[in-house]
């Protein structure tokens, strides 16, 4: 009993730092993009958020294929796949010699990168009870995922180039993975069983009264989902160039005290950028917690419309902003859209099925990640037109979108998924 209950401790620890990885690979050729590739290449920012677009519209379009592969398959058969998958494609990606060769990278990057959220996510809600506290964890991984990206990459940018910040991360991924695979394998070997009718409730026909509730909860899922999805991706992407334009001050304050404590080694400004995205991401990651704790005791509703006031609010603050008040605000905004990513989750996980769960997961993360893909062309287009401060003002109507999308919700959720769950 206790061998079995450190295995489910390793695995969910596993499952954890995938996801960790997944949102890393993701965002790394966004602090690579602000800080050095526009000055090596010759290229605007706002030319180089092109060539991360098919790579955002690999990670959704792909999802939902990953999802049905691993109900068909074997859930813990694809994890073994996207670890070492992606890590082999980051490794070449550091390689690249022109912007095409990067774009085709990132490319398959979405590809294999895709295959986390339908499955790993599939696994958690299936596996364990106590879902919501269980995805805030999860949530707060990936979060470090999103934070340590600009961190990393401004670090080994400064230490040893741009291509050292897709490598390293490229070998650990194949290491986790060839551990991954040798702590589950009998798992990973075996084909996926078929639940029976009884365990999974399809056979059961939904009075239709239910079924209307579960369309219009659908609806509303994935409708909110496309918002903050663009917030989210607007946000996290264009930090780091944000936080390069609007703290010059506080960055280079930092810097020369670090220096005269001797402590900056090869730090220099993309450090610092890292440094301050970090930590705002860090910080605000920790509001899944709270938000899992809550899910658990209210609903999701509630939650929701909180999380979604809450960016509503920041987002019409930040315009004009820099310094200290812009690092202010932009933690307060990050709080909000950090909160609100496990929600979606949490009630999809309550109203599918275990047989289907990760294909309905792959269908929620197609829209997810396809508006992730059509933010990078907007922030392209507002950003080089307008500047930030007309992208806040835009991310202030989604969120108001969102605010009134959750209004609309039932005040409790009913549970049509059947499937067991441990400790």
């Amino acid at each position: 009993m206790e061998s079995e209950t450190n295995r489910d401790k390793v695995h969910f620890l596993l499952l954890n730092i995938g996801h960790l990885l997944d949102h890393l690979f993701t965002l790394i050729f966004a602090t690579v993009a602000a800080l050095t590739l526009s000055r090596e290449w010759g290229l605007t920012y706002a030319d180089l958020l092109k060539f991360a677009t098919p790579g955002f519209l690999a990670f959704g379009l792909f999802s939902l294929p990953a999802g049905w592969l691993a109900d068909k398959w074997n859930r813990d058969g694809m994890m073994t796949v996207f670890f070492i998958g992606v890590g082999i494609v980051s490794i070449l990606t550091g390689m690249a010699r022109s912007p095409l060769q990067i774009a085709i990278g990132l490319f398959v990057i979405g590809m294999f990168a895709a295959i986390y959220h339908p499955v790993g996510l599939a696994i958690v809600t299936e596996k364990w009870k106590n879902t919501g506290m269980r995805l805030a964890i999860n949530g707060v991984w990936g979060n470090f995922g999103v934070a340590g990206a600009a961190l990393l990459t401004g670090y080994l940018i400064d230490l040893a180039g741009w291509r050292a910040a897709f490598i390293a991360p490229g070998l650990f991924s194949i290491a986790v993975g060839t551990a991954y695979a040798y702590l589950r394998w009998a798992e990973v070997s075996a084909p996926r069983v078929e639940r029976t009718r009884a365990q999974t409730n399809t056979g059961a026909k939904l009075p239709p009264e239910a079924a209307r509730m579960i369309k219009r909860i659908s609806l509303i899922v994935f409708f909110s989902t496309a918002f903050s999805s663009l917030i989210f991706q607007s946000t996290a992407f264009s930090l780091p160039k944000l936080f390069d334009e609007r703290l010059p001050g506080i960055a280079h304050s930092l810097l020369a005290t670090l220096r005269s404590l001797g402590l900056s080694g090869n730090a220099d400004m993309a450090t610092m950028v890292g440094f301050f995205t970090f930590v705002v991401f860090a910080v605000a990651s920790f509001a899944q917690l709270l938000v899992g704790s809550l899910l658990d005791r209210y609903g999701p509703r509630p939650v929701f419309m909180g999380a979604a006031i809450v960016q509503l609010v920041f987002f019409s603050l930040m315009p004009g902003l820099t310094e200290g008040w812009a690092l202010a605000v932009a933690l307060g905004f990050m709080l909000g859209a950090f909160g609100q990513i496990p929600i979606t989750d949490y009630m999809i996980g309550k109203m599918a099925t275990g047989e289907f769960r990760a294909r309905v997961y792959g269908a929620r993360y197609v829209v997810s990640f396809t508006s992730l893909a059509l933010s990078l062309p907007l922030i392209s287009f507002v950003y080089s037109n307008w500047g930030f401060d007309a992208l806040f003002r835009v991310l202030t109507l989604a969120a108001l979108i969102i605010l009134i999308a959750v209004a609309c919700l039932p005040v409790r959720l009913p549970n049509f998924a059947a499937a067991p769950a441990q400790n």
